[in-house]
């Protein structure tokens, strides 16, 4: 599905381009360092595929997206919410936290009047979640029955990295799609006791890395008024 989406989002962006191929002449304007900074508008987007994945009763959550641009660069900042609820072979495991990731992405259609992206970014994530689990192991002995053990963080906080690639495309004005790739790396998570954390709010299984994760997004822009 994802693949899919992805290559709807590039051919969009393809036949956007060619139109663009002979533009009406515009009359010259003169581009200053103090104008050209300034950003002109503001999108507020939200992940459709975490939407999706909250119909699965073994995970719960949402995402929304801030972005800006300074010329040819993307002022950006995700922040959503995370809970997973998983069987285990022999028990239960759960968390819940939010997170926030905040960073810049630099856009390589910088002359496309659409604001059409194809981009390449750098993101830093904050996460702060609990996470318990639950678990039967049967005695040694025979007669004594199954002991039951429970184990939870109650308050933790982590951090990681990603490198971020992908499109927005305008699809009608004042609305667009995007699709964002994101390679995450160098996980770090403090506060926890004997139960070493599983699973990172925002990031994901915090023992491998890099991990990868994917969003698929919804944008609606607000133009800045000009003065």
């Amino acid at each position: 599905m994802c693949r899919y989406i992805f290559s709807l989002l590039i051919l969009s962006l393809a036949w956007q381009l060619q139109a663009q191929e002979s533009p009406k002449p515009k009359k010259p304007r003169i581009d200053t360092v103090s104008n050209k900074y300034l950003p002109t508008g503001l999108r507020l987007g939200i992940d459709a595929l975490t939407l999706i994945r909250s119909k699965d009763n073994s995970f719960k959550g949402w995402e929304v997206n801030f972005d800006t641009d300074l010329y040819r660069y993307y002022v950006t900042v995700d922040y959503g919410y995370w809970a997973t609820n998983q069987l285990l072979g022999n028990g239960r495991y759960t968390n819940a936290g939010n997170y926030i990731r905040f960073g810049a992405d630099i856009n390589f259609l910088l002359k496309d009047p659409e604001k059409n992206m194809f981009f390449l970014g750098l993101r830093y994530g904050i996460s702060s979640f609990s996470e318990s689990v639950e678990y039967n192991n049967k005695a040694y002995y025979p007669g004594f029955g199954t002991q039951s053990y429970y184990q939870s963080n109650g308050s933790l906080s982590g951090h990681w990295i990603e490198i971020t690639t992908g499109l927005r495309v305008k699809i009608v004005s004042g609305f667009w799609m995007g699709a964002t790739a994101r390679l995450k790396f160098a996980p770090s998570v403090s506060g926890y006791g004997n139960l070493f954390p599983y699973d990172m709010p925002g990031y994901g299984i915090v023992e491998e890395a890099p991990y990868w994760g994917f969003n698929y997004q919804l944008f609606w822009r607000l133009p800045f008024k000009k003065k």
